[in-house]
């Protein structure tokens, strides 16, 4: 209780120590509380319970195939109409001549998001998947958000189990959390009407841990939403992950305006920033990791979020659009001695992971990745 300069967290401190879930009410007071500093000392008691001092990166490569998007969503800069100047679409070709030029060594991940082209045939997908698996059989792929997922199905015809199924044949080994947003329908009413609803965001994710195939939960804040807003989304994850316990990680995403629809509201402030990862930490009792992406974070507060119940600093990242096109000033890519310095820094151990938390020996610095590897399981255990 020393720690605590705000009264109302006193009975949630008592919660937390005893290992009590938090409720509804709890993730107000938090949100609401003037006490930074006491939400992150809670939150860090959370986080080294889970993982002790052991955070986790790893070595990855984004590559946004395509900007071209039908959703028009007033939050997003990066998406175009294919008539748009800006508007883009990589080939297959592009895409695998892309993978070989940002695979560093080790490289254990490819993260595989875009727009949702109306004008790309599924074949387009699994051409992408197989040429990716066959010339890096070693590296597990990323890839497709729910939207993109429910997209494809709807392409090819398929069920949503049958679009995951053949994506799984092709290559496909986890998914990535986008594309969650916020939960609450009167934003999304207002910001992407033309969007994946809610249900149906959680709905794919539900499949696809029923068919042992993991994946990452996102959340979408400081744009138009409520404190409650948050809360309501975070707790909705929480209900799903007590039923599949399919989710990795939580990656709370804070909105950048810049070359958006919303281009005249303010970026949230460090301490919004903290506090809704400490909060996180707090209501995802049944998350193994909160992940804090730098990119969008910026280094030097994605360092600090360490003592903030963060245990996950995301990766090398290698090229990122999608954020970028909003105005974010952080580096494409950081080294893995970057992230291993930024880390210690901190006071905390650095762990590298491949996408599925099975920690990996250093890669040895200055080789290419082998191509001769066995494939990557995307099997985890419930």
């Amino acid at each position: 209780m020393k720690m605590l300069s705000d009264p109302t967290l006193f009975p949630i401190a008592d919660k937390v120590e005893k290992g009590q879930r938090l409720d509804f009410a709890d993730g107000m007071r938090l949100f609401n509380s003037p006490d930074l500093l006491g939400v992150g000392y809670l939150a860090d008691i959370v986080r080294r319970r889970k993982n002790r001092n052991k955070t986790y990166f790893i070595c990855n490569c984004h590559i946004n195939y395509t900007n071209i998007c039908k959703n028009g969503c007033a939050f997003c800069a990066f998406a175009r109409d294919k008539k748009e100047r800006g508007a883009y679409l990589m080939s297959v070709e592009e895409v695998l001549e892309r993978a070989v030029q940002l695979a560093q060594p080790g490289v254990r991940e490819f993260h595989l998001v875009g727009g949702v082209n109306p004008d790309l045939p599924f074949d387009y997908y699994l051409q992408m998947l197989r040429a990716l698996r066959d010339r890096f059989p070693q590296v597990h792929i990323q890839a497709f958000t729910a939207v993109e997922i429910a997209h494809l199905a709807q392409i090819s015809n398929l069920s949503i189990e049958e679009t995951l199924l053949v994506l799984r044949e092709a290559g496909l080994g986890s998914l990535p959390g986008g594309g969650a947003e916020i939960f609450s329908r009167r934003i999304r009413k207002k910001l992407c009407p033309n969007k994946l609803g809610a249900e149906e965001w959680l709905e794919v994710m539900r499949k696809a841990h029923q068919f042992h195939m993991a994946s990452n939960a996102t959340m979408l804040y400081g744009h138009i939403e409520t404190k409650a807003d948050r809360v309501e989304h975070l707790l909705a994850l929480r209900r799903l992950q007590d039923e599949t316990g399919g989710f990795m990680s939580f990656i709370p995403l804070p909105f950048h305006p810049k070359n958006t629809r919303l281009s005249t509201l303010k970026r949230t402030s460090a301490a919004d920033d903290l506090k809704t990862l400490a909060v996180a930490r707090l209501l995802l009792d049944n998350f193994a990791h909160i992940k804090a992406f730098w990119i969008m974070l910026g280094v030097e507060l994605a360092q600090i979020s360490l003592k903030f119940g963060v245990d996950d600093i995301d990766g090398t990242v290698a090229e990122e659009r999608i954020t970028h096109a909003a105005g974010a000033a952080t580096a494409q890519s950081l080294t893995r001695q970057q992230l291993i310095r930024l880390i210690t820094q901190a006071g905390q151990v650095p762990v590298e992971r491949d996408t599925l938390y099975n920690c990996v020996p250093p890669a040895i610095e200055g080789r290419r990745p082998s191509l001769g590897a066995a494939k990557q399981t995307a099997a985890f255990r419930v």
